[in-house]
């Protein structure tokens, strides 16, 4: 208590001279010398970060105190830890608790919970995903709800600090399963009931993932409802929207109708505008986000910057093919006629659903980056193109017999965006950051051998690529899509922000030398330049290694209880 109320007089005392003022008793850690973007957007200024206990205790210029630990940033840029909009890795810290792919390239917190096959936060979460089957082989802990989650996370801390939403798609495959068809009165109450509960838990708010079943057969009334509950806790809405391609105008209009009838936030998932047909219309599309600004919706979006998407291999698969759950799936895939039947809808161009293999540009364009099964490991890192060329097989029978076979029906990279269209979203003032995959390390568990370099070097990637090397935008405003924007999207008012009595999430990186060295063809790579990364006040990343400090939090969001 006193430490807290010491830090309290430390912010209010270094706001009034910071240059001059030291503190009398010292720093637990003192990061001296280096270059500050304190995450506002503000230009950078030379000084030094005290940190005392968990929290910035002053920042100023010229500090002489003493610290038990002294870290020369000299030629070093000191700035919030990055935040991960999407992160996606609710399973995998509890696998591996170094998350080392995230703060090795200066994430330090995450949001997550976008889809039902990956929320850890809805009923029965634990038992539905995919790899159920190995969470339980790997003794991985059990929970019933949210609030059991998040008591798992604070027993097994992480690197990271960890929220998540709870996914409405989630909710509805708990409480309707893989159906296509409305919500009974009954199902609706259970289900925002749920969302409450969920909410009062810690819940940031209501997510959807509207292009992959179950979440593609909620009527939009259903999504108004649930994000109506989520916002009568402060939450708000997040969502990868129905279309990123042909119809993502009606698809923005559903987002626009679901923020302004629950009176939520909206955020929209990994931004982009996809498939050949729709590449240049990313202007139009953020013209559209700030015409609904004006229009006094709260809305905005996250990317990863990099041109090709990764999901699972059945999303390129007819919905009809996928309703039901898996087995009713492989039944389909595995009986000749409706083989045939689900290959013919392939190759036809549709609006009613997102065909990603045609996206793609078809087989040339999938390129398979994970699967489970053990004999089914040679075809990572290939194309289904080259696949098919090696076996003699028709392309669109090397999909459906690896999504069968594979118990987790595979992960593919989609090389379906325009680089003009994500440079466009990327500079826009709206725009965060989110790598949409997992933490890991190159020795985590498997299964980890194919991924998409988003996961390893999506912050890097943007500091040295697009600030140092194409001054596509200023390091400033970099950092504060990185920090600050998210950090206020999401009511974490005292992170994303270096300033006296803020959390000491922090990282130093040299701005000369930072970049991301993952590829598509061998993305377990971390990202070089990052020197030393604080989560709560303790070094995770020390001289460019990992320590053995796990000091993330669990975090809960405004509605807990």
């Amino acid at each position: 208590m006193l430490r807290l109320v010491f830090a309290g007089l430390l912010m209010l005392v270094a706001s009034l001279s910071p240059a001059a003022w030291q503190p009398a008793t010292g720093c637990d850690l003192l990061i001296a010398g280096g270059r500050i973007v304190d995450g506002t957007g503000a230009p950078w200024f030379a000084g030094d970060v005290c940190i005392v206990g968990e929290r910035v205790a002053a920042v100023g210029r010229g500090m002489t105190s003493a610290a038990r630990r002294r870290v020369d940033a000299s030629g070093l840029v000191v700035a919030p830890g990055f935040i991960d909009m999407l992160g996606q890795s609710e399973y995998w810290v509890l696998r591996d608790n170094r998350v080392a792919s995230k703060i090795m390239q200066g994430i330090t917190t995450e949001l997550t919970g976008e889809a039902s096959f990956s929320s850890a936060a809805h009923a029965n979460a634990r038992r539905l995903h995919p790899f159920a089957a190995m969470f339980d082989r790997e003794k991985v802990p059990g929970w019933d709800n949210l609030a059991g989650y998040l008591r798992v996370l604070d027993r097994q801390p992480a690197t990271i600090n960890l929220g998540t939403f709870i996914s409405a798609g989630g909710v509805r495959d708990s409480v309707i399963g893989r159906e296509d068809r409305a919500a009974s009165p009954a199902e609706l109450e259970e289900m925002e009931a749920q969302v409450a509960d969920a909410m009062e838990a810690g819940a940031f708010g209501l997510s959807t993932s509207l292009q992959y079943v179950p979440d593609r057969f909620a009527r939009t009334e259903e999504l108004v409802r649930l994000a109506r509950v989520a916002g009568r806790f402060g939450g708000s809405y997040i969502t990868h929207q129905r279309s990123e391609a042909d119809e993502i105008d009606a698809s923005l209009d559903e987002v626009f109708r679901i923020a302004r009838e629950a009176n939520v936030p909206a955020t929209i998932h990994h931004l982009k505008t996809a498939y050949k047909q729709n590449w240049g219309r990313m202007p139009a599309v953020l013209q559209r986000l700030e015409q609904a600004r004006q229009e006094g919706i709260d809305v905005a979006a996250d990317q990863y910057p990099y041109i090709a998407g990764s999901n699972p291999l059945d999303a390129s698969l007819p919905v009809w093919a996928r309703e039901g759950g898996r087995d009713a799936m492989v039944k389909r895939l595995i009986d000749p006629a409706t083989r045939a039947k689900i290959k013919a809808e392939i190759l036809q161009p549709a609006t009613t659903w997102e065909n990603q293999y045609l996206g793609s540009g078809g087989a040339a364009g999938i390129l398979v980056s994970a699967v489970g099964r053990s004999e089914l490991k040679q075809y990572q890192g290939q194309t289904l193109d080259d696949i098919a060329n090696a076996e003699q097989k028709d392309p669109l029978d090397v999909l459906i017999d690896i999504i069968a076979n594979d118990d987790t029906t595979g992960s593919g990279i989609m090389f379906f965006m325009d680089e003009g269209d994500m440079r466009a979203a990327l500079k826009h003032p709206l725009v965060m950051m989110g790598t949409d995959s997992g933490g890991m390390a190159p020795d985590s568990p498997a299964p980890t051998a194919g991924v998409h370099p988003r996961a390893w070097g999506s912050a890097a990637r943007i500091l040295g690529k697009y600030v140092r090397e194409e001054r596509l935008l200023p390091l400033e405003e970099a950092v504060r899509k990185m920090t600050s924007l998210p950090a206020q999207r999401m009511r974490l008012w005292d992170r994303g922000v270096v300033r006296p009595g803020a959390f000491a999430d922090l990282v130093a990186f040299d701005p000369a030398t930072i970049r991301d060295r993952a590829t598509f063809e061998l993305p377990r790579q971390y990202a070089e330049g990052i020197r030393y990364v604080a989560v709560n006040g303790q070094l995770v990343v020390d001289g460019g290694q990992i320590t053995a400090a796990r000091p993330g939090r669990a975090l809960r969001g405004p509605g807990r209880k």
